[in-house]
């Protein structure tokens, strides 16, 4: 016979009771009422004991027809075959709780990507009273994840592949993101510009306005540089300065604002457009020389009629003079043949041009060029004397057949020969060298060099372009023509200073090879 209770005890036994049916009735609403969560309870053996509102939602079974079956029942048949329902128990007994993400299975046959937390469930004295279980699907928010991620990955290709550097900032300047692009314009890796100020990519002068205008930006909302393409100064890492197009948006995440500058190097379009500059100069240069080689072509006719007439009236001098014994008269026959001479051949200089600028036969043969030079310089040397020129001439031995067009080779000795003269009217020193040397194999060396005023370095660079000359009165076209001859016979020309004070003249041409023979 059971003994009774004092009333006092019996009324508390009573009271607890009605307390642990509240606690639990309302443990039972709180499950219940977590929908978006399958929770529910296994024994020891795996099978289901407890099973709320949310399981039933997510896995589709009601509770009448869970209670009681086998937990493996949620879990793919490739996983069951496995063993994975019974790992998972003894797993989660032996760690107390086990988290992982894996596919359950749907009373429907449907899967689902699931978060999975199995607990061990354990008495006072350690003794295992079965396992809890909290399942949430997780199948959409993994595919937005994993479309975000897609999405992140094609953004990331194509800022890896967009020409323009791409350059992200914050309010303050400071860089969250360094394109590809933008690595390869500056120099720089991304971890050594992120988190720095922007203005590290910024000259001195205009580090400055950037902050300005990024400060008055935030206080007055005027823009500056956003929404607009503007050109910069911009530094490289080895401390070059480049020309760049900057385009800056603007955007807000989570109230914060960002800006985004996209920029191009203009270097290469720059260049461009001064290749184009000089093009155009050139394009205008060449329809100069076109103009006066035409001119030329119409000079050389008119000149060698009037050349031609000269030499006739000196040689009918010349035989009005006749035989004679006055001394006098001879000297004059003498001086009216030599100029008789050199009126033909200025003649045959001037046929020669005309022919070279219509580009005709230029005649080259084999010449003796001992003969050449001596016959050059012959005229060339007019007046040298009466202006107190010191004239040097040495001409290498033996070296002497060459083939070129004499009266073109002539023309530029005398233009040198002249030239020089000139350069040595205002100095006390007037010595002149014409000098011949052989030069690279097959090619001979001829020098006009004078103790003159000498050519400033950039006016020598660009000595033999047309309408270059060092002469006030000068058309700058006796060295270009020089150059056009001597780059016809396949030779070069160039000129060097003088250490001692003036300027040497080179210029090469083609010696005569053994089997070379005059037509």
């Amino acid at each position: 016979m059971t003994e009774a209770l004092p009333p006092n005890d019996a009324n508390a036994v009573a009271a607890m009771a009605r307390s642990n049916s509240a606690m639990a009735e309302e443990l039972g609403l709180l499950i219940d009422g977590a929908t978006g969560y399958a929770i529910y309870m296994l024994d020891p053996q795996g099978r289901v004991t407890i099973w709320n509102l949310g399981a039933e939602r997510i896995k589709g079974w009601a509770e009448a027809e869970i209670l009681g079956r086998d937990f493996s029942i949620f879990y793919p048949p490739e996983d069951v075959a496995l063993g994975k329902p019974q790992a998972d128990l003894a797993l989660a007994s032996a760690l107390g709780r086990v988290e992982e993400e894996s596919w359950r299975v749907r009373k429907d046959g449907s899967e689902f990507l699931a978060s999975v937390t199995i607990t061990a469930l354990r008495d006072d004295a350690g003794a295992l009273r079965g396992f809890g279980k909290v399942i949430r699907e997780i199948t959409d928010q993994k595919a937005s994840e994993a479309a975000i991620l897609r999405r992140e990955q094609h953004l990331r290709s194509i800022l890896a592949t967009v020409p323009d550097a791409m350059i992200v900032i914050d309010e303050s300047g400071i860089v969250s993101s360094f394109s590809a692009a933008a690595e390869q314009l500056f120099g720089y890796v991304e971890a050594e510009v992120v988190g720095r100020n922007v203005a590290m990519l910024m000259p001195d002068a205009e580090k400055h306005d950037h902050d300005t205008h990024l400060r008055t930006y935030q206080e007055t909302g005027i823009k500056h540089v956003i929404g607009h393409v503007r050109p910069q100064t911009a530094i490289r890492k080895n401390g070059e300065t480049f020309p760049i197009e900057l385009a800056v948006g603007e955007a807000s995440i989570a109230g914060e604002r960002i800006f985004t500058g996209f920029i191009r190097d203009l270097t290469k379009r720059h260049e461009t457009e001064r290749r184009l500059k000089e093009l155009q100069s050139e394009l205008v240069h060449v329809s100069r020389v076109s103009a006066m080689g035409t001119m030329a072509s119409t000079l050389a006719h008119e000149i060698n009629q009037p050349l031609t007439a000269i030499a006739n009236y000196l040689e009918a001098g010349r035989d009005m003079i006749g035989v004679t014994d006055d001394a006098m008269l001879n000297e004059l026959a003498e001086a009216l043949d030599l100029a008789t001479a050199q009126s033909l051949r200025a003649g045959t200089i001037v046929k020669r041009l005309r022919a070279f600028v219509e580009g005709g036969d230029t005649g080259f043969q084999i010449e003796q060029l001992d003969a050449l030079v001596e016959e050059a310089t012959s005229l060339g040397l007019l007046g040298a004397h009466e202006a107190g020129i010191t004239v040097t001439m040495t001409i290498a031995a033996g070296r002497d057949r060459v083939m070129v067009d004499r009266v073109q080779i002539q023309q530029v000795l005398v233009n040198l020969i002249r030239n020089a003269i000139q350069s040595m009217a205002a100095t006390t020193c007037k010595n002149l060298t014409i000098a011949t040397a052989p030069d690279r194999k097959g090619w001979m060396k001829i020098t006009v060099a004078d103790t003159g005023a000498g050519i400033d370095e950039d006016v020598r660079e660009r000595l033999f372009e047309a309408f270059a000359t060092t002469k006030e009165d000068g058309m700058g076209l006796g060295l270009s023509i020089c150059r056009t001859i001597i780059e016809a016979h396949g030779g070069r020309i160039w000129a060097d200073a003088v250490v001692t004070g003036g300027t040497a003249f080179h210029f090469c041409v083609p010696l005569a090879a053994d089997g070379d023979a005059n037509d």
